[in-house]
């Protein structure tokens, strides 16, 4: 295979999977402040007199943020012009320096909102550009390379819950400041050590039309529908699962620290989830697994209410294969569309990618409270089935397309 001329830049003393695991480190680092403020809504809503409204913007905002930076991103074609390293750092900086903003400033919802969407418009230089950045050292391991990453992100989302397991509501603070300093800790890696990897394509001209060409080209459609469909089900689990838990364990006079332990297994699992999928993809099919693995969770979304309130251990038992299977595809749809787009716009299919998915995120975490006031935790999440089943079909179509062969070196 001939290396394209950006593989002289890498210094001969770079360890491909070194280098690989340190971005997804860095990747970890700094998504821990993605759900840093979600994590402590109990301690908010006690602190600030949060309305369930409110509750579910905490999280929201950094969605809405997250997609106006990747949109603005995918326009601009920031992410194929800018060198990646620096835009990533200096993404990582930002995040963290709004995040420890709330509990230095905010004293109330307004101002934290203003400081999450801020947030997200930063994270939107993290979460593709890292997908980039490990599109660079990876081919025939690109399931495996990105899985690791997202299986990355996936621990750093759950990552709070964990600190909040041993918090309170009088030092709900300190969960943010320890996010905020993580994600400081991730810039500073990213500039010190962090190379791009043989595979970098040449810096791409500004073309705002590429736009169109994605959603134009079907088999690269067809890839973004199926992760559109996983989205619709994934944030919202991950922002309301912890809440379930809390709910659930309380009707069997279950301390609350255990439902936020357990929150974070839930959420964490899914990185082994991804690691799991992204070795196996690589080897029989991206959408072969993709379609195992929404297939169980749209089964687990529809599953989980008949327990609620139920034994703590067999809630959890669902609840964990929920958790490892419901982001074990994202990685894959990831990695289908840096296969089926031009190649010098692969940061710009990714960031808009994500952008459209994280748009849709934003009414099904609004939904999943409004269904639990009508007709309460049984069937709350049941509608997040909706999002696998379509994906399920997208994927058995692109299965079919006559491109598909340049999926995972020719493995469907």
């Amino acid at each position: 295979m001939n290396q394209s001329p950006a593989a002289s830049i890498v210094p001969p003393s770079i360890h491909k999977w070194q280098m690989i695991g340190l971005i997804a480190v860095i990747e970890f680092l700094a998504m821990t402040v993605w759900f840093s403020a979600s994590a402590v809504i109990p301690a908010l809503t006690e602190t600030w007199n949060l309305t369930a409204s409110g509750q579910a913007w905490l999280t929201m905002s950094v969605q809405i943020g997250f997609v106006v930076g990747a949109f603005g991103s995918s326009v601009l074609n920031i992410a194929d012009r800018i060198p990646t390293k620096q835009l990533l750092a200096a993404s990582a900086f930002l995040a963290g320096i709004f995040t420890g903003l709330i509990p230095l400033v905010a004293n109330g919802i307004t101002s934290a909102l203003v400081l999450r969407f801020l947030t997200g418009v930063v994270l939107a230089g993290v979460y593709p550009v890292g997908m980039k950045l490990m599109t660079t050292w990876t081919v025939t391991e690109r399931g495996l390379g990105i899985g690791l990453l997202v299986g990355a992100l996936t621990l750093g989302s759950a990552a709070p819950h964990l600190f909040n397991a041993f918090g309170s509501v009088d030092n709900w603070q300190i969960v943010l400041y320890i996010a905020a300093l993580l994600s400081i800790i991730a810039a500073i890696i990213t500039l010190l050590v962090v190379q791009e990897g043989p595979h970098r394509k040449k810096t791409a001209p500004f073309n705002p039309r590429y736009i169109r060409q994605i959603f134009s080209q079907r088999d690269l459609l067809t890839a973004n529908l199926g992760y559109w469909g996983h989205m619709w089900e994934l944030y919202a689990m991950w922002a309301w699962i912890p809440i379930f838990l809390l709910d659930s364990f309380a009707l069997q006079h279950v301390d609350p620290r255990w439902a936020r332990i357990g929150a974070f297994a839930v959420i964490g699992i899914g990185g082994v989830g991804s690691l799991i999928a992204g070795y196996y993809a690589d080897r029989i099919g991206r959408t072969t697994v993709t379609m195992i693995a929404m297939i169980i969770s749209g089964s687990s979304a529809l599953l989980i209410g008949f327990l609620y309130g139920g034994a703590p251990w067999l809630v959890m038992l669902v609840s964990l294969i929920w958790g490892i299977t419901i982001v074990a595809d994202s990685a894959q749809f990831s990695a289908a569309a840096s296969e089926l787009c031009h190649p010098e716009y692969i940061g710009t299919a990714l960031t808009l990618q994500t952008s459209v998915g994280f748009l849709i995120t934003l009414a099904s975490i609004r939904l999943i409270p409004v269904l639990q006031n009508a007709v309460g935790w049984e069937w709350a999440f049941a509608i997040l089935a909706i999002g696998p089943l379509f994906g399920t079909l997208s994927m058995a179509w692109l299965r079919r397309a006559p491109t598909a062969y340049k999926l995972a070196s020719g493995r469907r």
